[in-house]
């Protein structure tokens, strides 16, 4: 869990400063009408680490957990990600995935094994850690 910690710390520090250098215009901007622009996609990151730092907490409390799944597009409709300053959502991406960081460093070993019933199958919470990571990663190649 502390790899994943210092990990997660590795990639924030490396990504933050190039979100950072990215205009307002260039992050708005969509390559296609039902794509999501930059800034959504940044949001829609900053909705993966809500979801996951309940699950993240919730699961060393319990060994079973049962949460709804979530509907990403209506996430980041809702939310107005592309009405918001770029600026503003790399800051709370940010300080969002330094907060996870430290609390999966903190998190006890023995809950790798507790399960989240997510819709439609069941998973560890040793594999949503590294999902995590994985599922970053990926969008922050597609903003990057």
């Amino acid at each position: 869990m502390k790899d994943i910690a210092a990990e997660l710390d590795e990639i924030v520090a490396a990504s933050g400063a190039a979100l950072r250098a990215l205009d307002e215009e260039a992050a708005a901007r969509r390559s296609g009408p039902d794509r999501w622009s930059r800034k959504e996609v940044l949001g829609h990151l900053i909705d993966s680490a809500a979801n996951n730092h309940q699950r993240f907490v919730r699961l060393q409390l319990e060994t079973t957990l049962a949460l709804p799944g979530y509907t990403q597009n209506d996430w980041v409709r809702v939310q107005g990600y592309q009405e918001r300053p770029f600026r503003d959502l790399v800051d709370l991406w940010i300080a969002y995935n330094r907060h996870l960081a430290h609390v999966l460093r903190l998190a006890d070993p023995a809950a790798a094994g507790h399960v989240w019933r997510a819709p439609g199958k069941d998973l560890d919470f040793a594999f949503l850690m590294a999902d995590y990571l994985r599922h970053l990663r990926h969008h922050l190649g597609q903003i990057l």
